[in-house]
Order: structure tokens, then sequence, then C-alpha cells
């Protein structure tokens, strides 16, 4: 709180409070700024913003920062910052660790060409990526399920190959997701009722969904009516833009595939997975595949086969398939789920589930052709060789207790932590946690009025601890993509599961596996302290850039001297700034900076830059 009179110095501040409201006032004007008027491009946000500022209310805050100009020992300001110039446009679309040319020097086999490979430090590009020409601001949920405009991913092939299927329509200046999928003919939702007969889809206990070779994630985003939150994958390939499309959606989405390394989830996270006509060999590989399901399938979670092999007597001829051929697939892939101890409680048309037991320590058809893995490491994942083997059960597993429903799970101390698998963090630690966020978010609200307002649906948060970012801005308009870097102290993206809340491992060196343009907010705390000493921050910025949509907003969270740096470089990136206290006040080093990525598109000439 802001008082008249300091007694440390004496001096007298009447007129502060005043002017703190006055710069207040101003950043709500950058903000107002990112919809630059003439384009006819972007969306209503400045008269949002204009209209939703109420400064009357602000009277006793004080958010304006003491530390918002250049660093004091080098002098410099914003205005010294070195500007980005824009890439190419053949980079538009550019997806660094997924690039078709570089992925075309390593093997086919298992896949390993789709899997990530990043350029060396040497070919890091150091440029801009930008919109192309005409770009939209994408349709507010729920109507961004359903139309995409075209400019934004101008890609047909998917319209032509995929036309009988009702994956997608090509009509006017937009793209039409009808629902429709390879083996959902009716449409996603009649399937998901399909579904719902034989998993209890509708009661909260299947929350978090893992959707393997997901196309256009139709799957994922019809699962949002059951609150259900889905992690779609599928590879960068002839395609071209797959989970371009399920994240211009406001899909949760990234581009991967079931290849030669571990996915990059952590055990026991997923209540449900699922193969959609997917192209995995699941059979194959010493059922190297299923197993990595296992892996990442909890305790009573169930696995959905959907097309070849499944039904194969009557489907075979239109599969043009070998009968013999899609028995012996069949029945390896039944053999391994009995060894797996999975239960198959249904097979329906071309649909099968089973079931992983809730409790498998005590599996009665374990035996000697199983290989059980090191119990050291299930969670250890990045660029980790997946493994022909069975992941043994973790302490909560083997304690037979179940998830609670969401949201009921949301806010209760996830079983990882109870039973004490999170060294150094408590059944206190994470009340602590979960009561600080809520109070961190709703000081970003005062600065921020859009963030619950439909504005943002895709949300990154870069470093995200026990998830409670996350929890505190949980809603039905907006998903967060809850990353946890490989060098955390702490590995806490498993009780970020237990909370109903999906999440990736990734180490900010190297760039994340989606689209540019694809995030709506992003949030990063403590992002840049961590990684001081392991890449540059120049890196690691320009990489927020390319994920991040034009007129996207970003809260970054760290120590001021850091976030002195962080703004000077920004001020080259055409990004508008505000950095403002903390909420506890001026006196507290951690400071909170507030951006806006402009919008501007391949061609323009005439951008400012801060």
């Amino acid at each position: 709180m802001a008082t008249k009179e300091n007694p440390g110095d004496g001096r007298i501040r009447g007129p502060l409070p005043i002017l703190a409201v006055l710069a207040l006032c101003g950043a709500f004007f950058v903000l107002g700024t990112w919809q630059r008027s003439g384009t006819g491009k972007g969306d209503y946000i400045a008269s949002e913003v204009i209209k939703q500022t109420d400064c009357s209310i602000l009277t006793n805050l004080q958010y304006e920062t003491h530390h918002n100009s250049g660093d004091g020992e080098s002098g410099e300001s914003d205005s010294d910052s070195e500007p980005f110039a824009p890439c190419e446009e053949k980079y538009v679309d550019y997806t660094p660790c997924h690039d078709q040319m570089r992925a075309m020097a390593f093997p086919r086999e298992d896949m390993n060409y789709r899997e990530r490979h990043c350029p060396p430090e040497e070919e890091k590009l150091r440029c801009l990526i930008p919109a192309p020409r005409g770009y939209a601001t994408p349709f507010k949920w729920p109507k961004s399920r359903d139309y995409v405009p075209f400019v934004n991913a101008p890609y047909k092939s998917l319209t032509v190959e995929k036309a009988i299927q009702n994956w997608i329509r090509y009509k006017g200046n937009v793209f039409e997701f009808p629902g429709g999928g390879t083996q959902f003919p009716q449409g996603a939702d009649a399937y998901i009722n399909d579904l719902a007969s034989a998993i209890p889809l509708d009661n909260g206990m299947i929350r978090t969904a893992l959707d393997t070779g997901c196309g256009v994630a139709s799957w994922g985003a019809y699962l949002f009516k059951k609150n259900i939150l889905t992690m779609s994958f599928a590879p960068r390939d002839s395609h071209e833009a797959q989970v371009h499309f399920a994240l211009e959606r406001g899909v949760p989405a990234v581009i991967g595939v079931l290849g030669t390394m571990k996915l990059p989830y952590p055990a026991r996270a997923f209540d449900m997975a699922h193969c959609s006509r997917c192209l995995i060999p699941w059979g194959g590989n010493d059922g190297m595949y299923l197993m990595e399901v296992d892996r990442v399938l909890r305790p009573g979670g169930y696995w959905i086969l959907s097309g070849p092999p499944i039904n194969w007597r009557t489907r075979y001829k239109a599969w043009e398939r070998a009968e013999e051929d899609l028995n012996e697939e069949q029945t390896k892939i039944e053999n391994l789920a009995k060894r797996l101890c999975w239960e198959k409680i249904q097979e329906k048309g071309e649909t099968a589930i089973w079931r992983k037991k809730i409790n498998n320590v005590d599996c009665p058809t374990r035996d000697s052709q199983v290989t059980i893995c090191e119990a050291s490491g299930p969670d250890d994942v990045w660029y980790k060789p997946m493994e022909p083997c069975m992941t043994p059960a973790g302490q909560d597993e083997a304690s037979g207790a179940e998830w609670k429903p969401f949201p009921k799970r949301l806010n209760t101390v996830p079983l990882r932590i109870s039973s004490g698998s999170v060294p150094g963090i408590t059944a206190e630690t994470f009340q602590a946690d979960l009561n600080l966020w809520k109070k961190h978010v709703e000081a970003y609200k005062i600065v921020n009025k859009l963030i619950d307002t439909g504005r943002y649906r895709n949300i990154m948060d870069m470093n995200a601890g026990l998830g409670s970012f996350a929890a505190a801005i949980e809603s039905p308009r907006l998903w967060v993509m809850n990353v946890m870097p490989t060098i955390a102290e702490k590995d806490t993206l498993g009780a970020i599961y237990e909370r109903g809340l999906i999440g990736i491992y990734h180490d900010w060196c190297e760039a994340f596996s989606t689209y540019p343009r694809t995030y709506d907010l992003i949030h990063a705390n403590g992002v840049f302290d961590l990684y001081k000493d392991k890449c540059e921050m120049e890196d690691i910025l320009l990489e927020m850039d390319r994920i991040l949509r034009p007129e996207g907003a970003l809260i970054i969270r760290d120590q001021v001297n850091v976030l002195k740096r962080v703004k000077r470089i920004a001020g080259g990136m055409r990004w508008n700034t505000r950095m403002v206290d903390h909420e506890d006040g001026p006196l507290v080093p951690e400071k909170i900076l507030f951006a806006v990525k402009q919008y501007w598109v391949l061609g323009d000439k005439n951008i400012s830059t801060f």
C-alpha cells in the first residue's frame, strides 16, 4: 500500500498515489495499443481495454515500479536496444526442432526422423518470425472449435485428402471443422457418447486424456464438453498443419510422435489414452509402444483403440489388408494387454477398450515374460530411449488409492505429495503455494483485465511449479500448458497431472514443439533466473515471440535485475512493455513485466520498435 509519508526518509509523498494511478492508466493504454487502428486484422481489444479500465478503484495502490528504466550500471535504455529484423518469408511456419529439411537426414526407422532434432547453436535463427499477410485474430471459444481463418494456416491438402471423412472443409475465407474423423463418421459427439457406455466420462473421474496421432484433434475438441482436457499430438508430416489446426481451434496439442524416445510426460499421468486409426504398430518392437502407454496411464485408466486391427474379420477387405496379418496384429495386442494386467472391458464395432488395474502390484500374470523397468526414473524421460519394459508401481499406486473427481482434485493435495514422493514438498507447502498464486493472479487481473474474459484461450506457463497458476485461473474458457523445465530443482509435473491439469517436460534452451503463433498468453515465473547460466536470454525471448500470437500478452515474473535486461532486449522485439512492482510493494526485489506483442505481418515496413 502507498502511504502519504515514509518515516524512514522524511519525504512527503502526497502526489504519489495520484501519479501511480496515472501510470497504471498508462499501462492500460499500452495494452490498448496492441490493436493498431486501420489494420482490420485484429480484434476489438483496444476498445475493450478502454471500456473495462476503471482507474478509480486503484487509488490506494502503487503498482508502477521504480525500476522500469534501463540498467543503471550501463546507462542503457529500451531505446538503445538493437532491433531484431523479421525473418524471411520461408520461415513463417518455422518449427526449429521439427524442420522438414533437417528431418530428412535422420533414419526413417521407428519414426526417428519425425522426432525432435533441434538446430545447432550456429544455425539458430535470431530474427522475428513474421505472421502471414492478412493474419487474423482467431475466433473466441467455442466458435474457434469449428472455424479457423484460412489466412492463419493456409494449407488445403487435408481438405482434399480427408474430404469424405469430415475432418475439415474449406469455405471461402475460413476452414470449417465439422467434428468428423476417420473412425467417427457420425461425428465426434456420437463417438464419444458410445465410449461413455463403457467409460465414466461424466462424473469427473476422467479428466486428463492423451490422443496419439490426433489428426486435427476433434476428439479432444469435443471432450471439452465433458470438462476433459486432452493432450493431443501428431507429427509434422506431409499433411503440414494438423497440430497447427488443433491449436488454432483452441485445443491443446504438440508436435510429437511415438518413435524411439519416451513421451515427454510423467508416469501415471493420464486418465485415458486414445488411438483412432493412428497407424502406430502397437504389437511391434516387443510391445514397446503399448508399454509406453502403460507408463503414462494412471492406475484404473482406460486405453481406447479404434480402427485396424479391431473387427478385422468384417473390415479386412475395406482396409485392403490380409486376414492373417490383421489376426496376428490383434493377437499380439491382446496378449500384451494381458501381460500388462489390462482388462478388456468392451469391443464394439471397430473400437476396443481396455482398463489398467487400479493396483497392479500383485498382478497375477506377471512372469518372466515381462521385463520390469528400473524403478529409479519413470519420470526421467527427456531424450531418453523408449524401453520394452513395464513401469513399476509408484508409492501412490501401491496404496491402491484412486484420484478424486474433478474439480475436487484441483485443490486437493496430490497423492505424490501426500505419499512423500516429491522430496521437500508437503501438504502445507502445497496449500501455501495455492494461496500465493491466487494472490498473484488477482494482482495480474488488476493490470490486465482481459485475463478471464475469454480473450486468451491457449495459455502457457513456462515454469509451472506445482501448477497453482493454472489452478488459480482455471476456467472452461481457457486451458494452460504447464511446462516443467528439465533443469527444475523439483519435478512436480506428476503432481500437476494429479490436480487434473496437463503439461509437458521441456528444456527452454531449445525450441518448443509447436508452430509459430499458437499461444495467446505466456506466463514466465523465474524462467530467466533459472536459465541464466544455461543459455542466452535472447534465444528464450525469441522463442517466446515465435510461439506468441500477434496481440498476445506476456507476464514475466523475476528479479528486478533480470527483468531490466529482459525489458531492454524486448525493446527490439516489437513488444510494448510495462514493469510494475510486486503486489507486496516496491521494496520486494521481485517485479512483474507485462508485455503485448504488436500486430505486424510479413512485409510491414512502418512498425515502430520499442
